[in-house]
């Protein structure tokens, strides 16, 4: 498989398209959650002008009062097309996906497919803090198997983690997060055909989170789960919601590799009501006709992690930072600093501004932050000098 260089932007940056003062009057989570004078940097939202494809669906259809059930497979089509020019893909079959109301429901309807009350869910932390709270709601054990200390994968650390899980009985699954929330990390083809090798011998079942796929940075190339060799009974969820920043119109899909084709069909109808038919197509022109604006704001998202390390150097030299090679999410390491377990709530306090805490990503998560770059280079200037000022 070959991945597909990215297009040279044509459009303007779309991180640098909106001022604080119309940002703040948006009413979503990230700028309601915290007092006005707070900076928000924190949960996975992008400070953007959004892809004019997506603005020109979602009017059409409300102008047409097409706001019913979603139907169909544009949505599926649509990222066949995308992965194929995008990644090189060419193995995500249309009649083997399901739409699903978001990622992390749909995540919860394939672990069901695959796994039982009390069943191992093998995860990497740190990881995405919902990943515990769903798997937990469900009547799931957590089994742990931590990153690497180089943020990668740690494959001897995993195969314990999956032989633990076995000898436990049931059907374990891992849920894998692909690219790395919160460290930006992009798996290899080999990292994950050896996942995949370990999975067919241990007998666990890999659910893939792949939402950040389309966030990809320079020098860095997404490798789909199910591309691998060995990855043929696994299971992905894919959206358009964090590349185009769409959280608010839910919609994402379900992919089976062929070994999975028949637990994906026992997914029962009804889920598929609960994505939003507008989400659907927003989705669907994003990932047809949105291509432009997505490299123009990889672009704006590289310059802001270069903009990040050389506030950190100038301003906090404590801070210890691995860039991402993918998402727009930085984890921040700040345990030099003194702050204690839970950096965050004194960069709140003393700095106004808001980021994600270490702590609730699991172990290896203490005296860290995850910071949202994607924002404008005043706001993300502003952030860092509220940081720092933190310290004084």
């Amino acid at each position: 498989m070959t991945s597909i260089p990215h297009e040279t932007p044509g459009e303007a940056n779309p991180l640098q398209a909106l001022t604080l003062d119309r940002l703040r009057r948006r009413t979503s989570m990230k700028w309601r959650t915290y007092p006005a004078d707070v900076l928000p940097l924190w949960v996975a939202e992008m400070d953007v002008s959004l892809a004019e494809p997506v603005v020109r669906a979602v009017t059409q259809a409300l102008a047409l009062g097409d706001t019913g059930y979603p139907a169909g497979t544009a949505y599926a089509e649509a990222l066949a097309l995308f992965a194929s020019k995008r990644w090189g893909w060419d193995g995500l079959a249309v009649e083997r996906t399901a739409i699903v109301p978001d990622v992390m429901l749909g995540v919860v309807e394939m672990l069901k497919l695959v796994t039982g009350p009390g069943d191992a869910v093998i995860v990497n932390p740190p990881v995405y803090p919902p990943f515990f709270l769903f798997v937990e709601h469900m009547d799931r054990r957590i089994t742990e198997a931590p990153l690497g200390a180089d943020g990668r994968l740690d494959l001897a650390v995993l195969e314990e983690a999956y032989r633990r899980a076995a000898d436990g009985g049931g059907h374990p699954a891992h849920l894998l997060c692909s690219p790395h929330n919160p460290t930006g990390t992009v798996h290899t083809a080999e990292e994950l055909a050896a996942v995949a090798a370990l999975a067919g011998r241990y007998g666990v079942r890999v659910v893939a989170d792949e939402i950040h796929a389309p966030l990809t940075g320079p020098g860095a190339a997404f490798v789909p789960y199910l591309s691998v060799p060995g990855a043929e009974n696994g299971l992905s969820l894919m959206s358009a919601s964090k590349g185009w920043n769409l959280a608010g119109l839910k919609a994402a899909l379900a992919v089976a590799g062929p070994g999975a084709a028949a637990d994906l069909a026992l997914l029962p109808e009804e889920v598929s009501h609960g994505a939003s038919h507008v989400g659907v197509l927003a989705h669907t022109a994003a990932l047809r006709e949105g291509a432009g604006w997505l490299d123009a704001l990889l672009a704006g998202l590289d310059d802001n992690r270069r903009l990040l390390c050389g506030l950190l150097a100038e301003h906090l030299p404590g801070v210890g930072q691995r860039p991402g090679e993918a998402t727009y999410l930085a984890w921040l390491d700040c345990r030099a600093l003194g702050l204690g377990d839970d950096p965050a709530a004194v960069f709140l306090e003393r700095g106004r501004v808001a980021l994600s805490p270490g702590l609730d990503f699991g172990t290896g998560g203490a005296g860290h932050v995850r910071l949202n770059l994607a924002t404008s280079a005043e706001i993300l200037t502003e952030g860092v000098r509220r940081m720092a000022a933190a310290l004084h």
